[in-house]
């Protein structure tokens, strides 16, 4: 976890609110083209609107590997709120996502133009039901994305993968991969680490408020080899995830 004074060193608040208004703005150029998008066929703007928030945010985003496509779960490390606009910018997808999003109005409605999926975490008596939803799910025209360590991380390690939701593709129906995909923020990633002692809106605006602009690396990983072991596919996942981020560090010159 990011502690307090680490948080908001470089952060401002009227750089916040300056952003802030940007992305205001940059969802009223992206509404109008995204809702006539919607009722003629699909619509590519959320991908665009996404990878726009990313930006304004000040990420500079890099995708090294092969763009996704359909039939592709993404198995991805996650530390901020600021992983989904990077990601989905950078690939395209749609996300699987807790039930509690559901419960907020606005973030409902911003969700279900990505087309996210919800699960209920703590029912593992809904795990075949969850698995049914996600193989729908792959079956769309995006890349669908899971966050496996089910909550943010912070920065240093990755929490331990959560398999329930991995019995869907183990093994993986008929054309579908399983993606291992880091988000590399390089040394900026314990300060952008979600400061989970502090209120969700605290830490949306710290990081609006932050003054460097981070490179972020999104480096999408060979697929795994096919398995109907979830338990050893999250392992496989982490432990190539893991590897990935080391090799960043240690490639970086010590200060």
């Amino acid at each position: 976890m990011a502690s307090e004074a680490t948080a908001t060193a470089k952060s401002s608040r009227l750089r916040a609110y300056v952003r802030l208004s940007l992305l205001l703005g940059w969802f009223a150029v992206c509404i109008g083209p995204h809702l006539v998008a919607r009722m003629t066929g699909r619509s590519h703007w959320p991908r665009r609107f996404l990878g726009g928030v990313a930006r304004i945010a000040g990420a500079d985003v890099r995708r090294h590997g092969p763009s996704p496509g359909a039939r592709h779960l993404l198995l991805v490390n996650h530390i901020s709120w600021l992983d989904i606009p990077v990601l989905a910018g950078a690939t395209g997808c749609a996300f699987v996502s807790k039930a509690e999003v559901r419960s907020h109005w606005l973030l409902r409605w911003f969700a279900a133009q990505n087309a996210t999926i919800y699960v209920e975490r703590a029912d593992r008596r809904a795990v075949h039901d969850q698995a049914a939803s996600l193989r729908e799910g792959l079956e769309s025209h995006q890349p669908l994305a899971i966050f496996p360590e089910g909550t943010v991380g912070n920065g240093r390690e990755l929490l331990p993968f959560k398999p329930a939701l991995l019995s869907a593709v183990a093994p993986p129906p008929d054309g579908v991969r399983v993606v291992p995909v880091v988000i590399d923020y390089h040394e900026h990633r314990e300060t952008i680490a979600w400061d989970t002692s502090a209120p969700g809106l605290h830490d949306f605006l710290r990081l609006l408020g932050r003054s460097s602009i981070a490179t972020v690396t999104v480096r999408v990983l060979e697929p795994l080899p096919p398995s109907d072991d979830r338990k050893a596919l999250a392992r496989s996942a982490a432990e190539a995830i893991e590897g990935a981020l080391a090799a960043s560090a240690n490639s970086r010159p010590a200060l």
